[in-house]
């Protein structure tokens, strides 16, 4: 690696002092550059009998024009020349490994087991339809996998071509040996597959979506659940009712208003903390109101505060007890866990009662994030925060842990007791919406409700009764065991599932179509469109439509091509009115779909799903039809001739789903022009059996 850095120094030198300033990194090599670097490699891979070669590059139009500029370089024997000729007349299955360097894409390396002995990558830096990166380890392994033959070669030679920079150790380390990408469930709800599993009553849509590696995460725990399900309903079997009756009537409705207005206060809270000014506000020396582990309610102040807008963290002096008492409680906590998560009373709600250590005051420095603020004060403090935080630093020190605090960070512990001291029913918080200018409308409407909520609860009759406190926490233990079944079971629900909202959405969709009934039971269009594995609604519209009955065969195979088509052109077809017209009835249907689609729920844009039908094949596979030579048919677009084959057999594909769709409907003539069209497709280079797999 470092002689592939210093190489490049001395040649830019070398460059710079013969012909001036070299040009700019980003502009890359030109076409001459480029055929010079491919001519030196080839030249040294063959001295050192390291072919062949796969040269992967992840651009189609690249690849070819890397293949065509190296037409020039003879690589093959007299005797390979023969070979090739005689395979070329004779159509073997094999080339024999006597091709000596193959550009191709990515692709090459998922699919088809060639290995080679040497593997070049033309770039390590790839687009992957938003923007460009560097590959990702799973990638690397997989084209880099091909260099060495089984039982041939010893080691396989991999290079990566450094046109223009080399690229950094730590880029190269991890799409090395970095971590594998997680695996992403591939799992789509299509309206094929609900028509097909409506048809079985053995096994239902929310079946299969349990069983795809997209619930799998949620339902590997099932066991886990159902096993605390058990033990909570035992718990709750065997807890005392709480008295809700005579002056204890109106408990429940009060508990609720409570965890309301909990809930807004958080939410309000997490709205100041995304603010600008609410970040603003959590500069150096800022009184805070700490909950973070431990330290409940206690005063804290900002002493240093991330630059990480993404990660946020406060480096915090928060106060607590001496050293020993804050062990005590830590170890108590680890005996009780369940303390630390109980609701607050409500007195804490309306009044934040302040930490109060028992004994001698003492500090620590807490990093805190967004969540661990329960409010921020109006007061500020001046302090020397460089010099508190090196303090402690020193005293985390073995040799220092028993020096005393420095005279800065004691005269800060000293002034939060006495400001918690002097207000234990709570300092004055910031209020969002006129000391921080939230003007959010949320914000705004949900201080409005919460300060409703806070008049509300004095005027509950269940505050004066004698066992209120004993009945409300009797309540409020009973309520966390109903409130965590009920979502336990909701886990293990039906409902829970992250694709149930969709496939409501596209049974609607079916309905309103007309695909099933109010029932669910298929109908006749539902059978139809089961028949088709992709774009099932338009095809099924266009044929119930009989959009295509009275054209003719090589029309709608024409025409049916914008359902295989992924690519865009730049070249504008001639077509003829029968097809402008077709082309422009499709798009109206599709248009029909989408926004019924949207009407249902779906998120898919009309755009989009309008756009996905591509129409710049729509001449080429006319004229393919029609008996025109391949050749002939490649120079009528600027799409590559092995995407134009690949099109053309899904459409021959295409053309037997419709041909069965027709035969449901009882449409012969539809059913015999769409054999006819396939018959057409079918013929010629197209349909040529592999190199690769025959």
């Amino acid at each position: 690696y470092y002689d592939a850095v210093d190489a490049k120094k001395d040649r830019a030198s070398k460059h710079s002092q013969t012909f001036g300033a070299k040009q700019p990194m980003h502009l890359g090599a030109g076409p001459g550059q480029d055929k010079n670097i491919w001519l030196s490699l080839i030249d040294m891979l063959r001295k050192k009998d390291q072919l062949p070669v796969v040269a992967f590059t992840f651009s189609r139009n690249r690849c070819d024009e890397n293949a065509s500029m190296l037409t020039t370089v003879d690589l093959t024997t007299t005797t390979e020349k023969s070979e090739i000729h005689i395979f070329f007349q004779k159509c073997i299955s094999r080339l024999k490994g006597l091709v000596k360097i193959l550009f191709a894409t990515e692709t090459f390396a998922m699919g088809v087991n060639m290995p080679a002995r040497t593997v070049v990558f033309n770039s390590v830096r790839k687009h992957d339809g938003a923007n460009f990166r560097d590959l990702v380890p799973a990638e690397y392994i997989q084209m880099a996998g091909r260099a060495g033959r089984r039982g041939l070669d010893t080691t396989g030679m991999v290079i990566i071509l450094c046109k223009n920079q080399v690229p950094e150790m730590a880029d190269l380390h991890r799409m090395m040996l970095g971590k594998p990408t997680q695996l992403q469930s591939q799992f789509r709800l299509t309206y094929t597959m609900i028509l097909n599993l409506l048809r079985v009553e053995a096994l239902r849509v929310e079946d299969m979506m349990k069983r795809s590696f997209s619930e799998f995460h949620t339902r590997k725990d099932s066991k886990v659940y159902e096993h605390r399900i058990t033990q909570l309903s035992s718990m709750l079997a065997s807890m005392e009712v709480p008295d809700t009756s005579r002056q204890l009537g109106d408990l429940q409705e009060y508990y609720s208003v409570v965890r309301e207005l909990q809930e807004i206060r958080e939410r309000i809270q997490r709205r100041v903390m995304e603010s600008v000014n609410g970040l603003k506000a959590l500069s150096v020396g800022r009184v805070i109101v700490v909950n973070h582990q431990e330290h409940k309610n206690a005063l804290g102040m900002i002493l240093q505060v991330s630059s990480d807008s993404a990660n946020r963290v406060f480096s915090t002096l928060v106060m607590c007890e001496k050293n020993s008492m804050e062990r005590d409680l830590a170890e108590e906590r680890e005996l009780n866990p369940a303390a630390a998560a109980e609701v607050p009373l409500p007195e804490d709600l309306l009044h934040m009662k302040l930490f109060l250590p028992e004994g001698p005051c003492g500090h620590t420095i807490k990093k805190l994030g967004p969540a661990d603020i329960l409010g921020i004060t109006t007061k500020t403090l001046r302090v020397n925060a460089e010099r508190i935080l090196e303090d402690f630093r020193k005293r985390q020190m073995p040799r220092f842990r028993n020096d005393p605090p420095g005279p800065s960070a004691a005269t800060a512990t000293q002034e939060l007791l006495r400001l918690a001291e002097g207000a234990q029913e709570g300092l004055p918080l910031l209020d969002p919406v006129n000391d921080l200018q939230l003007k959010n409308l949320e914000v705004v409407e949900s201080t409005i409700r919460a300060r409703g909520l806070e008049e509300l609860l004095p005027g509950f009759q269940c505050v004066h009764s004698p066992l209120f406190h004993m009945e409300f926490v009797r309540f409020r233990e009973r309520q966390q065991v109903l409130e965590e079944l009920e979502r336990l079971r909701y886990l293990l629900s039906d409902q829970s599932l992250l694709l149930l909202p969709e496939y409501h959405q596209r049974v609607e969709v079916l309905r309103s179509l007309g695909y099933i009934n109010e029932g669910g039971a298929v109908e006749l269009k539902g059978s139809v469109a089961r028949q088709i594995s992709n774009h099932e609604l338009l095809l099924t519209q266009l044929l119930l439509d009989n959009a295509l009955t009275d054209l003719r065969p090589e029309e709608i195979v024409a025409l049916l091509s914008c359902t295989v088509c992924q690519v865009r052109t730049q070249v504008e077809p001639q077509l003829p009115s029968v097809l402008q017209k077709g082309i422009q009835h499709i798009r109206s249907v599709a248009e029909e779909i989408a926004l019924l689609q949207r009407k249902c729920g779906l998120q898919e844009s009309v755009e989009d799903f309008v756009e996905q039908y591509k129409f710049g094949l729509v001449e080429v596979v006319y004229e393919w039809a029609r008996g025109m030579p391949f050749a002939e048919i490649a120079r009528l677009t600027d799409v590559q001739e092995g995407i134009i084959v690949r099109c053309i057999q899904r459409l021959d594909e295409t053309c037997r789903e419709m041909r069965n769709a027709a035969r449901v409907t009882g449409e012969p003539t539809l059913h015999a022009k769409m054999e006819a069209a396939s018959n057409m497709i079918k013929r010629d280079i197209v349909f040529a059996a592999s190199l690769y797999t025959q």
